[in-house]
């Protein structure tokens, strides 16, 4: 039977620390979730079985995973040393009708706003049934990390308003990168070309850079 939603943010936790030293393996057969070979193919399964497990409700929509509750789940992959090993994905980014957007009305900035963090064990060499599921903690931005986000995304947003969407890398952004984020090179959406008129385009998402989500765990078990 599927989990009920937490009532909680008290309760969310409660969950989140009975899953600690847990294997993504041993809780994917409490419920009945295949465990693939590899995350290859299947990079979004840990993200679904640890959702499944807490009860999360937003699915696809652009709020946060715990709508009542306003907490936005989000696993990290970290090395032996506790280090993340890829930046993580936060939400789609706008390719159109951009002019006119704020930061503080950004999906970005209601994502962020409070986080649930949930580090894994994800060494290559480690076959997911073997994962080891760390110890989950809440965290808001910081007025510093706040700012820093917010300029990222600002400086971005422009490049796409004025049609540059393509001179926009993951080179740019202190802490936070867009880039494409699409199953395949044919998977194109519309865009703002350089004179205003539509473009085809792969689809784009935002992505924190594992600089600032090392500085995160950092601060969090004072490594």
């Amino acid at each position: 039977m599927r989990p009920i939603k937490p009532a909680s943010i008290n309760e969310l936790m409660q969950r989140v620390d009975a899953i600690a030293g847990l294997t993504l393996g041993q809780l994917a057969e409490q419920y009945q979730f295949k465990t693939p070979d590899d995350l290859l193919r299947e990079k979004g399964w840990t993200g679904q079985l640890i959702e499944y497990v807490l009860g999360a409700t937003a699915g696809s929509k652009p709020t946060p995973d715990f709508e009542e509750l306003g907490i936005e789940l989000k696993t990290l992959p970290i090395s032996f040393k506790g280090k993340p090993l890829e930046t993580t994905f936060v939400s789609v980014t706008p390719l159109l009708n951009v002019t006119g957007m704020t930061w503080q009305q950004s999906t970005v900035r209601k994502k962020l706003n409070h986080v649930l963090w949930l580090p894994i064990l994800g060494e290559r060499e480690i076959l997911p049934f073997h994962r080891t599921i760390g110890s989950g903690f809440l965290w808001q931005p910081s007025a510093e990390q706040d700012a820093l986000l917010q300029r990222d995304w600002e400086e971005q947003m422009e490049l796409i308003a004025l049609g540059r969407v393509d001179e926009i890398s993951g080179h740019l952004g202190d802490v936070m990168q867009i880039r494409p984020k699409a199953a395949n090179s044919k998977a194109l959406t519309d865009a703002i070309g350089p004179n205003g008129q539509i473009v085809q385009t792969l689809p784009r998402g935002f992505y924190l850079k594992t600089s600032f989500t090392g500085e995160i765990l950092k601060q969090q078990f004072q490594l």
